[in-house]
């Protein structure tokens, strides 16, 4: 009965305009690199041209490892932040919103290396070079648009599980593309 009298509209104030603009995304790049500056894994999910996506994976990696291990995992650059940490021999970084929150989002990184770990048994830089496609499944299943979907690890590696079942499926039938991988 309320609401036919009143009119409904966002409450006034800054906190409820950021909180009602769904418009921005959680993370905007997830990259993976090595201590001498290889890219071992990239991910986009913000539409980003082709020569710009090089130019940014070229800046941010190369401002990430100029960094020594004493400083804040924390960056701020044109108007986003990067937040990254090193495992071993890995940087997992991240770029995204200044307003967003870098220790969830250091959070999310720690989660996809435990699952990371989980799978292949203490992973290496090997195992994401070896296995990328591996890797990425793992990070799409985790992440959707740039958001974290799914927390439980255990989900995560039963539909790992599940897409090894069905890949070792697909290598047992006869076709003639496994004919030519039985050959090789």
């Amino acid at each position: 009965l309320v609401s036919r009298t009143l009119p409904w509209r966002w409450p006034s104030g800054a906190g409820w305009a950021r909180a009602a603009r769904r418009d921005r995304m959680g993370i905007e790049l997830l990259l993976l690199v090595n201590r001498q500056g290889k890219v071992r894994l990239t991910k986009f999910y913000a539409d980003v041209d082709k020569k710009d996506k090089q130019r940014v994976v070229r800046e941010v990696s190369s401002m990430v490892l100029g960094r020594t291990h004493k400083l804040c995992n924390f960056i701020e650059w044109r108007g986003k932040k990067i937040v990254y940490k090193r495992y071993a021999s890995l940087y997992f970084v991240t770029l995204i919103d200044a307003e967003d929150n870098e220790l969830i989002t250091l959070e999310t990184i720690h989660h996809y290396v435990e699952n990371l770990d989980k799978y292949f048994g203490n992973v290496a830089e090997l195992d994401i070079i070896f296995n990328f496609h591996k890797a990425y499944y793992i990070l799409d299943e985790l992440l959707i648009g740039g958001e974290l979907q799914e927390t439980s690890k255990r989900n995560v590696l039963k539909a790992a599980g599940a897409q090894d079942d069905m890949m070792e499926e697909d290598l047992k039938r006869d076709t003639p593309l496994n004919r030519i991988k039985l050959k090789v």
